[in-house]
C-alpha cells in the first residue's frame, strides 16, 4: 500500500532477500475518523454549492483512498453507502456507490 514506509534492513550479506519494516505512516484510526469529520461536515454545511462542491471533493478522495488500498472498504462500508446513498444527486457520490458495490 502506498502509506506504508519501508526501512531496509540488509545487514547480512549473504542473504538475497530484502527485509522490510512496513509501518503505516497513520493510524488507520485516524484516517477512518477523519473521513468520519469529512463526511459531518458534508452534512452540516448550509450552503447547498459548498455541500455540493464538498461532497465531489470527499467522494473523489475517497475513491482515491480506496482504489490505492490505503483503506479497507469494510472498516468503512455501511457509513460511506449511507453518505452516498445522501448525497445520491452528485455524480461523484454515484460513482463512489458503485465502486463500493464493486468492491463487496
Amino acid at each position: 500500500a502506498t502509506h506504508v514506509q519501508r526501512n531496509n534492513n540488509s545487514n547480512n550479506n549473504n542473504d538475497n532477500s530484502i527485509k522490510t519494516d512496513e509501518q503505516p505512516l497513520l493510524h488507520p484510526e485516524y484516517i477512518h475518523l477523519y473521513i468520519s469529520n469529512c463526511i459531518a461536515s458534508c452534512e452540516n454545511i448550509p450552503d447547498r454549492h459548498a455541500q455540493n462542491r464538498l461532497v465531489r471533493l470527499v467522494c473523489v478522495f475517497l475513491q482515491s483512498l480506496i482504489r490505492n488500498q490505503i483503506v479497507q472498504v469494510d472498516v468503512l462500508f455501511y457509513e460511506v453507502q449511507a453518505f452516498c446513498i445522501e448525497f445520491s444527486r452528485i455524480r461523484e457520490a454515484a460513482s463512489l456507490f458503485k465502486l463500493l458495490k464493486a468492491m463487496q
